[in-house]
């Protein structure tokens, strides 16, 4: 039930800059799927923090670190004081299923309805 994009001509993707991504054979494509409307891929910003933070330490949000609750707190300090927590998940996926946990807690129901 994977589908593979471009299926009938592969695109061997090998690099990427800005907002394009580049194949084996130096082919340019405007990249519209993946999140490269916030920074785009290989920002110098993104890459230094990025290395600066591996440096010190290389993990998930499984543990307790202090960056986590002063991030939780910058982020909660913008937003209406009734949305007060901060759930942080690596993947789109694990947001949906948080989500999906979270509402079938608070509702006590199983069911659901998705839209194709």
């Amino acid at each position: 039930s994977c589908k593979v994009f471009f299926a009938n001509d592969p695109l061997k993707i090998v690099r990427a800059q800005g907002q394009y991504m580049f194949d084996e054979k130096g082919e340019k494509y405007l990249d519209c799927i993946n999140n490269v409307a916030h920074v785009g891929h290989s920002h110098p910003y993104v890459i230094k923090a990025a290395t600066k933070q591996m440096e010190l330490l290389n993990t998930n949000s499984r543990f307790l670190h202090d960056n986590l609750v002063q991030y939780a707190q910058r982020l909660t300090a913008t937003l209406p004081e009734k949305l007060s927590v901060c759930y942080f998940v690596n993947s789109g996926s694990e947001a949906n299923d948080l989500a999906l946990r979270l509402a079938r807690q608070y509702h006590g129901h199983q069911d659901v309805i998705t839209l194709e």
